[in-house]
């Protein structure tokens, strides 16, 4: 129960990584608001690692990438519980499209769900979190593709890699609150939205060093890890989860 008496925050939660994370922080005794953009999607999730494990998750729908909506989320955690210690901005999109012909819209629709809704998000837990004398704990879902480039991902590559600078840039605003913040960017994994797609478990077994793609619990593993009272001196730091990818760097092909 090493989260017994946490409140924690994670968006982009209803399944995936997201969920694996909420569900394994409620198993070691977190109290926690599990956000995701369907309505339907973030109640069940709740419901369900409630029902697991006679936790508290509750269920806070609504777009991440607002402003507005950011700020009730957090004055609600504050509101419910009287403190928030372990905030993980997880929601993010992935539009692919030719770089030569990506629109605004799908530019601006990626930027404002991955970094603002990020930048926002930091901003207001943080301030909540300014005002108790322990600090927080707060995790930028990033990429491997942060670090490694990708055909047809250069908006969302570009949105990720800026994640991690802004990690680093919250360390010189931060760490006198004992406030850390750190990224985890996972390579490949097996997600619900990624079993979809026609041979993506072979191809990226086949290329990843370690020889299979990762599970969406070796990434919430991770990002429990970097939130915890264990990693309490790591801040503005990024870890890749990906057996080894971006040391080679094979690109995938094939995967429809």
């Amino acid at each position: 129960m090493e989260f017994k008496d946490k409140v924690a925050i994670v968006t982009g939660a209803g399944q995936g990584i997201g969920f694996e994370i909420c569900r394994l922080l409620a198993a070691r005794g977190a109290t926690v608001l599990l956000n995701d953009l369907d309505d339907a999607l973030a109640g069940k999730a709740a419901d369900q690692i409630t029902t697991e494990h006679v936790g508290n998750c509750t269920a806070f729908a609504g777009d991440a990438g607002d402003f507005a909506f950011i700020n009730n989320m957090v004055d609600a955690a504050i509101n419910l519980y009287g403190h928030l210690d372990i905030v993980i901005a997880n929601a993010g999109i992935t539009l692919f499209g030719d770089f030569g012909t990506y629109t605004p819209e799908a530019f601006y629709k990626v930027m404002q769900v991955n970094l603002a809704g990020t930048f926002f998000l930091a901003q207001a837990a943080s301030n909540k979190m300014k005002l108790q004398s322990t600090g927080g704990a707060m995790l930028f879902t990033s990429s491997v593709v942060g670090h490694q480039a990708l055909k047809s991902l250069a908006a969302y590559a570009m949105s990720k890699a800026a994640l991690e600078m802004l990690a680093k840039n919250l360390v010189v605003e931060l760490s006198q609150y004992k406030i850390n913040v750190n990224t985890v960017a996972p390579g490949a994994t097996l997600t619900e939205r990624t079993m979809e797609e026609e041979g993506y478990e072979r191809i990226w077994s086949e290329i990843i060093p370690m020889g299979r793609a990762a599970s969406v619990t070796d990434i919430a593993e991770t990002a429990l890890f970097l939130v915890s009272d264990k990693a309490r001196h790591i801040t503005g730091q990024s870890l890749i989860v990906d057996g080894g990818w971006t040391s080679v760097s094979v690109l995938p092909t094939g995967i429809k």
